[in-house]
């Protein structure tokens, strides 16, 4: 195992009541969908990627929704939101509901049968006027949980994403993603590449495989695509690019983003609503700008040459939010590929 592979609890706060799990769920839930619309909207990624994008989306969203059952009603223990600079679950938070996951027939066994606890509630409901208790309850979540959560779905550390032909630029596109465990974000690549073998079938477990060892945590661009560029004889990467999603600037959040400590002490002021936010998104993408040869006669490859990665960052806000951050942190908005994009504002009354 890499030492970038090691993650630990402990820089992560700890939501520990109903009120804030609901409260988080929802703001995740609401910004992510917010942020599939509006990049689409603003053209940051072309028609092939933003499908692929919103699938990725989809699965961060199914997870989180899937941790929310998970975590409801129970008493031992708590789900823990990322401290370094992401504002999301902490990773090992999508390790335990893989992990979880696997075993759940077993869990399933142990729980009381499904018709046993309706005739429970509705007795202690309707006859005795009681409400329910929390530990049923929570079984009750348990077993919702463990039927109607595909493990397939979860967000995993690495997920990768198919092969397919395309018509920009480079003959095959692929993408994956990864939960990068250093920064708990989640991360979306984009590849365009030419293949010179015979049958990309027959490769195609061969460029998995590769990807997933020299392509699943964030490292400077132009190291990735050498490595991958390396490794792949056949494959000919022209255009690789990568979607930083994070941070997620909101209450729950404790980083040393400029943006978080604005947001944090403009709530503290009562100058914003308490489910204010704002969601960070950095795209870097890099370019083959030709060949060269490398190695001996019999070892001989031909490798890309590469341009400096294109930085791009982007801050998705609210209305009122993006006022106040002009106000309060224009030298870091005046950094940013374009001015704040807008995107709705929340109210956890309406939802």
């Amino acid at each position: 195992m890499s030492i970038n592979h090691i993650v630990t609890p402990l820089d992560s706060a700890i939501l520990d009541s109903k009120a804030q799990y609901v409260f988080y769920h929802k703001m995740v839930d609401f910004s992510l969908k917010e942020l599939i619309v509006s990049v689409q909207q603003n053209n940051l990624c072309n028609t092939q990627e933003i499908n692929l994008f919103k699938q990725y989306c989809d699965l961060l969203l199914y997870s989180i929704e899937a941790m929310r059952i998970k975590y409801m009603y129970d008493n031992e223990d708590n789900m823990k939101v990322d401290l370094t600079d992401s504002g999301f679950p902490n990773y090992l938070e999508f390790r335990y509901l893989f992990n979880d996951l696997s075993l759940k027939d077993r869990y399933l066994k142990k729980l009381t049968d499904v018709s046993v606890l309706k005739e429970e509630f509705l007795d202690q409901l309707l006859r005795k006027k009681q409400p329910i208790k929390k530990q049923r309850l929570f079984q009750a979540a348990s077993i919702v949980y463990y039927t109607s959560v595909d493990q397939k779905y979860i967000f995993n550390r690495f997920a990768q994403g198919k092969i397919f032909k395309t018509t920009i630029n480079s003959e095959y596109l692929t993408s994956w993603s990864f939960y990068d465990v250093t920064h708990n974000r989640p991360f979306i690549c984009f590849m365009y590449f030419d293949y010179n073998g015979k049958n990309i079938e027959k490769d195609k477990n061969d460029i998995y495989k590769v990807l997933n060892t020299v392509a699943d945590r964030k490292m400077a661009l132009d190291t990735m695509a050498y490595g991958i560029d390396r490794k792949l004889k056949d494959v000919f990467p022209k255009y690789i690019k990568r979607i930083d999603l994070g941070p997620f600037h909101n209450i729950f959040a404790k980083d040393e983003n400029e943006i978080t400590h604005a947001i944090l002490d403009s709530i503290s002021k009562k100058d914003i609503a308490l489910e204010s936010y704002a969601l960070s998104l950095k795209i870097d993408s890099v370019s083959s700008t030709g060949t060269f040869k490398k190695g001996g006669f019999f070892s001989e490859q031909l490798l890309q040459k590469w341009s400096n990665v294109t930085h791009q960052n982007y801050v998705f806000a609210p209305h009122r939010i993006i006022q106040m951050l002009y106000n309060k942190v224009p030298h870091t908005i005046h950094t940013l590929a374009k001015s704040p994009i807008e995107i709705s504002e929340l109210n956890i009354e309406r939802l």
